[in-house]
């Protein structure tokens, strides 16, 4: 190995450490978080002035006990059903037919993905092919995080997955074609 490749490789494994320990020094501090009593804390936030404070968190009508922790508070928002769209849209949608809200889902995917993919040919000099990956991923996006008409989260996931092995398989085949190319040229 040479000065430079070996330059190369010290530099990666100095920036994997360093996102390793971005990641524990991140999941450990989200464990205190959650450890910590959540009255005492959102009292001390409201007295301090703080500009957010755990109000958020409370599900409607729940009581939370002196104990609880801030995890036990973000465990009952998160068995709380939906958001108040989705609430809104859920007995809309179950007037329905099934079939028909998945066709909306994948039509509304493709708004989304074409207007990304006319934004980034207007607006820069992508290629279609890069320009239509990269909007297929951020319509897929886009899709996850709105409220749509069919419940559960598969077509999300599809939405946001099929793009991902769609560069996927592209990073695959550059790479495969370009082992070829470095094989033929010794």
């Amino acid at each position: 190995m040479n000065r430079i490749t070996t330059r190369r490789t010290l530099y990666q494994v100095v920036l994997l450490l360093t996102l390793v320990l971005i990641i524990l020094v991140a999941v450990f501090s989200v464990k205190h978080v959650l450890r910590l009593p959540f009255r005492d804390t959102n009292d001390t936030l409201h007295r301090e002035g703080a500009a957010i404070t755990l109000d958020f968190l409370i599900p409607g009508g729940t009581y939370i006990d002196q104990d609880a922790t801030i995890g036990d508070v973000v465990n009952l928002k998160l068995k709380e059903s939906g958001s108040p769209v989705e609430k809104a849209l859920q007995p809309i949608a179950d007037l329905i037919p099934a079939g028909y809200r998945y066709l909306v889902d994948i039509l509304l995917f493709f708004f989304w993905t074409l207007s990304f993919l006319t934004l980034f040919r207007v607006f820069t000099f992508m290629g279609y092919a890069r320009a239509l990956r990269i909007s297929l991923l951020l319509g897929g996006l886009t899709y996850y995080f709105m409220p749509d008409f069919s419940p559960g989260s598969w077509e999300d996931a599809a939405f946001v997955g099929f793009p991902v092995l769609v560069i996927l398989a592209r990073f695959y085949l550059v790479r495969r074609k370009r082992e070829k190319k470095k094989v033929f040229r010794q």
